[in-house]
This record gives structure tokens, C-alpha cells and sequence, in this order.
């Protein structure tokens, strides 16, 4: 992911009776609380699922919506509209799925095949101005697309029947599985989109349909709270105990905190100070991500740090464990490897693939100096070197900027670095027009396996803003990409992983734990390493 946006949700409001139709109770559902309080960092913009990629969206569609596959509590695919989870033919290129028939959106309607293939495609057509095309590479003709080369019409996805989907590949995907669970791969009911219009699709509750746990109800589009109310169609209704979920945007750590006090949230995510303050509160719950917070570089031609002794410095004199414990404090942790820990185990080996791709995060000034007078030379800069520091306006990365401003300028000669915090839009357009020299970052990663972080680097891709270029580095993806040999996969992996330290191609500061603020009662919620919470199994002892 990703995506500009922090996400996260808040609720008021009184609970309303459960249909009788929303079919078997639970245990849960008798005596106990069954409104779900959440909140969300910025305001939802749209639910269209093919033209977006911001975390509020993602976390409301995970939580209203099914794919073939959703994530179980172990983090791995189960399946959801799929009825069991398919194993490839044709050397790996080919997936046969059966979509399960009692499955219904939230009008009514069935789920069928070509709800699939129509979304998917939708996601790939230009004119729905998508920004999400690149995490479709690999599947038919999808590069192709997104070089304009092909029409979007020729993805590799076909209805071959009323609820039988075919999906070809270009090359064997082993993390497709996986894949298939992030949220642009939801279907979408095609009669209903061309009814309400296609820019209109997910604008609002009334021009969104779901076909998961819950509906959403009570979003105008603009306003700031919104309910999930329970989908009496859903097909999977016993694992159901909840009867709404309700969303606030919360922009604020120290509100979170206090509205979690007055037990106006069942679940608030808190950062910054607020976190820093509330480690050892007993409701406190530690969430690790597959999220690493990194420096772009920017390697344009005629950049200074286009040489890579001088970006080699630059992550060598950072003191990540100062950073992580007394700038952030909040269980962050410092980032030895690009990909998060928890994110992968490396079957061919049994190791985490983080750790053992991980290097010293000992911050080193003696040899980031000789690196950096070295760099200075090979790249013929005299005078004072001045590099730009970008990121967001929020305090915590405000905090970050100053901390790096200051390892920087105490530790190497002749260099002088200069912070700009701006809102996200104004962010997104100094890092695409290459007006900085280093830029705060993050990655969420969409699923698990380390080619998710790893593709975002590569020379073509869209999300790569600071033009990390390496040729060594593209092709030990590309032959990671091609295989369908286990053994091939993973070491190429490790190998690109390793070139991408080497040549500094982005520099990791820490591991992004999140800190909840959790009522004990509330159980059941699915915290996934890689990917959104899932809330839809939730329940109140």
C-alpha cells in the first residue's frame, strides 16, 4: 500500500434490532454488546474499489466485501467466494475458480463469475483513471496494459460459465493467493454500477452494494461518520456475531484516547506523544505490521545522491535505536531490511525472510565519513551539499525529519539538509515531480510475501519515486517472477533484497508497530501482519 493516508474509525450511536433474516444466532449475539465502535485517521472518500488505494477505504471494505479469498486468523487464504482454494495447472499460469452459490450481494442478487471479471477489468481501464494497475503485473497482459499497449479488455481474467472463473497468468505467481485478497481484486456487480453510473459507483452508501458481513448505511460521501449494518444475505452467516459496526474519523491521538476513556470506542489507534505516554496502560495492545518506514532517495540524473557512497553515508551515521527509543517510543523498532519481520518465512530455508536478509542497524559515522568523502569526490561536488527532507505535516514525522536533519549534519562534512512538511496532495506532487533529495515514506504491504515490497522498487514502477534504478536488481526480480521452481524463487528474492541494501536503493529507519487501545472484552478481531483488521468475527464477552 500504498496509499497516502493513515487509516482508522470511531462510532456513537445506538444499536438497532437484527433482522430475523440475517439467520442463525450465536451465543454471542444473546445478552452481549453488539455495536462495534471504530475509527478511522481521515475521512472515507469513495468504496469503489477499483480507482482506490487509501487505507479508510481499504479498512471499510475488508470489512464489508469478499473476494474469492480473505484472510484467516493465520494470516492465510481461506476461501470466501471461491469455494475451495484452487491449485494451478498449466505449469502455474492457469486458475480455475467455482464461485459458491449461495453466495448474494446485499441487494439481493447472486455473486456470479462475471462479477469478477468485469471489477478486475474495470481496475485496468484508463478511463476509470485507476491508480492501483501495477499490482496486477503478472497476470495476463497486464504489463502490456499498463504500457497502453493492449486494451484493458484483454486481462486475463473470463467468465467461462454462470459461476466459473478462469484467470490466466503470463508467469507462475506462487504468492497469487495471496494476492487475490487485497481489496481492488473484489468483484463488482456490473448491472448495479452501470445503473447508479460508474463515477458514481461508491460515492456514497446508497450507490454501494457489498457482498461480505456488512453493508455500509448512513454515508452521504462527505460526512465524517458512518455505520455497517448487517447484511442479511451474507452467506456465512453463523460466523457473524456483531449487528453494526459504526465509523468516526478521529484525526487526533490524544482525542482517540480520550473518547476510548468514555468508552465511546471499543478499538482506537493512537501514535506520537499519546503512544509514547500510554505504553504501559493495561488496555494497551501492540500490533505488528508488515510495515517499514523508509527514506526514498531521489537517484535522478544530477542529483547528488545518484551516487551510491553518498546514500551508503547517509544510512550509515542514522542511530535507528536512538530513533526508535527515544524519538518514537512507541514499540517501533529499528529497520534492518526493507521487508517488515513476521512478513514471510523463507520455506527453503525455515528463517524469517526479513532476518535473514537483515543488516547492522549500528549506526557507523567513521566509515559513513570515509563513504561520504569518497561519494563527494567520485561524484565531483564541491562546497556544501544541500539536500531537501520532504514528508507529511504530522507531528510524528515532523519529529522523524528533525531527528535525521540532525544525524546528518552533526556526523558529515559539507553537508546541509533543509525539512518541508506538507499536507499528503502536496507531498505526492514534490515526490513525482523530483523536488527533493530524500523523502519520508512507508510501506504497508498488501500481502504477505516479500516480492510486495521488493516490486515496488523496481526501474517501471509507478510507486519507485526516488528513481532507484539497478539493472542486477530488475532482473533477479524478473527471474523470481518467472519461476515456478521454490528454490529459484527465494533465492532470487534474497539476492534482490541484498543488491537493494548494497546500493542504498532506499534507506529503512524503523518498523511501524501499532499501538491500539483495546477494551478486554472485545474479542475475535483478526490483526493481520499484512493487510487491514478484520472486524467482521468480532465479538463482546
Amino acid at each position: 500500500m500504498k496509499k497516502g493516508v493513515l487509516g482508522i474509525a470511531i462510532t456513537l450511536g445506538v444499536t438497532l434490532p437484527l433482522l430475523a433474516s440475517c439467520g442463525q444466532s450465536t451465543p454471542a449475539d444473546k445478552g452481549a454488546k453488539t455495536t462495534l465502535n471504530l475509527m478511522q485517521t481521515s475521512a472515507l472518500t469513495s468504496l469503489d474499489s477499483t480507482n482506490q488505494a487509501t487505507l479508510p477505504e481499504f479498512n471499510t471494505l475488508v470489512n464489508t466485501s469478499e473476494g474469492l479469498y480473505r484472510l484467516n486468523a493465520k494470516d492465510q487464504p481461506e476461501p470466501a467466494m471461491a469455494t475451495k482454494i484452487v491449485k494451478p495447472t498449466k505449469n502455474g499460469t492457469e486458475y480455475v475458480f467455482h464461485i459458491r452459490k449461495n453466495a448474494k450481494w446485499s441487494n439481493g442478487e447472486p455473486v456470479l463469475a462475471r462479477d469478477f471479471e468485469y471489477a478486475w477489468k474495470r481496475a485496468m481501464n484508463p478511463a476509470n483513471k485507476p491508480v492501483y494497475t501495477y499490482i496486477f503485473s503478472g497476470i495476463k497482459n497486464a504489463d502490456a496494459i499498463n504500457k497502453e499497449t493492449k486494451s484493458y479488455q484483454s486481462l486475463g481474467i473470463d467468465a467461462t460459465g454462470k459461476r466459473t472463473l478462469k484467470i490466466t497468468l503470463d508467469h507462475p505467481m506462487p504468492y497469487f493467493n495471496k494476492l487475490v485478497t487485497v481489496p481492488v481484486f473484489l468483484p463488482q456487480n456490473e448491472s448495479f454500477v452501470k445503473k447508479v453510473g460508474p463515477q458514481k459507483y461508491g460515492t456514497n452508501a446508497k450507490n454501494t452494494l457489498s457482498n461480505g458481513p456488512f453493508k455500509v448505511t448512513g454515508w452521504t460521501g462527505t460526512n465524517d461518520s458512518y455505520t455497517l449494518a448487517r447484511n442479511q444475505y451474507y452467506w456465512n452467516q453463523k460466523s457473524i456475531h456483531l449487528k453494526q459496526i459504526k465509523y468516526t474519523t478521529v484525526k487526533d491521538s490524544n482525542t482517540a484516547h480520550n473518547l476510548f476513556s468514555d468508552n465511546k470506542l471499543d478499538d482506537a489507534t493512537i501514535s506520537g506523544v499519546t503512544a509514547k505516554s500510554l505504553q504501559k496502560d493495561q488496555n494497551v495492545k501492540h500490533v505488528d505490521k508488515a510495515w517499514t518506514y523508509y527514506l526514498q532517495v531521489n537517484q535522478r540524473s544530477g542529483q547528488p545522491l545518484a551516487n551510491a557512497k553518498l546514500r551508503q553515508a547517509l544510512s550509515l551515521v542514522i542511530n535507528r535505536k536512538q530513533l526508535t527509543e527515544n524519538v518514537l517510543a512507541d514499540g517501533s523498532q529499528p529497520a534492518s531490511s526493507f521487508t517488515s519481520p513476521g512478513t514471510a518465512t523463507d520455506p527453503t530455508t525455515g528463517k524469517d525472510f526479513s532476518k535473514e536478509t537483515s543488516f547492522s542497524t549500528a549506526a557507523n559515522v567513521k566509515k559513513a565519513q570515509q563513504l561520504w568523502a569518497a561519494g563527494l569526490k567520485e561524484a565531483k561536488l564541491t562546497g556544501t551539499v544541500k539536500l531537501s527532507l520532504v514528508g507529511d505535516d504530522q507531528d510524528v514525522t515532523k519529529n522523524v525529519a528533525q531527528f535525521v536533519q540532525k544525524q546528518i549534519e552533526q556526523n558529515l562534512d559539507h553537508v546541509q539538509v533543509s525539512i518541508r512538511n506538507v499536507p499528503d496532495k502536496g507531498l505526492q506532487n514534490l515526490k513525482n515531480t523530483g523536488k527533493f533529495s530524500l523523502s519520508q515514506w512507508y510501506w504497508l504491504a498488501d500481502f504477505a510475501d516479500p516480492v510486495n515490497y521488493l516490486g515496488v522498487v523496481q526501474s517501471q514502477n509507478s510507486m519507485n519515486s526516488g528513481r532507484f534504478n539497478d539493472k542486477q536488481f530488475d532482473q533477479l526480480l524478473e527471474k523470481a517472477n518467472q519461476t515456478n521452481d521454490q528454490n529459484v524463487y527465494w533465492q532470487s528474492l534474497r539476492q534482490a533484497q541484498r543488491r537493494l541494501q548494497n546500493q542504498a536503493g532506499l534507506i529503512p529507519l524503523y518498523y511501524v508497530r501499532e499501538t491500539h487501545l483495546v477494551h478486554s472484552n472485545l474479542k475475535g478481531v483478526q490483526y493481520h501482519v499484512a493487510g487491514e483488521a478484520d472486524y467482521t468475527r468480532a465479538h463482546f464477552n
